[in-house]
């Protein structure tokens, strides 16, 4: 009978994070009850924008959060998943999540606040 294995398609993704995002660890994973805050910030398409000389002016219209994939649920996996044992312990320590998804007129970024209950 064959060994099972998990693989995740995304591992050289997470580890680039938590690469980025290292210097800012704690001395030693959390171990205690975390509130996570995470704000996921897109660039906005060219749809966003008017067209020939108003073509930085952004649309009245334009949204302001992003509705389109990827899915929160997703995101906010991939940022637990990547510092998970740097960060915290492990990611049951996390008991209360804040996400928003928006989009930016500056750089994208990935904002994370983590809390201590």
């Amino acid at each position: 009978m064959g060994k099972g294995f998990n693989y995740d398609p995304s591992k050289n993704d997470k580890s680039d994070f938590l690469w980025q995002v290292k210097k800012n660890a704690p001395p030693a994973p959390l171990d205690q009850p975390i509130h996570l805050k995470i704000t996921f910030s897109f660039p906005r398409p060219k749809s966003h924008f008017g067209t020939g000389k108003n073509s930085t002016v952004l649309k009245a219209t334009a949204p302001i959060y992003h509705t389109a994939r990827p899915d929160i649920d997703n995101l906010i996996k991939f940022v637990c998943d990547a510092l998970n044992t740097v960060y915290w312990k492990d990611d049951s320590c996390i008991c209360l999540t804040e996400a928003l998804k928006v989009y930016t007129d500056g750089t994208p970024k990935t904002e994370v606040e983590i809390i201590t209950l």
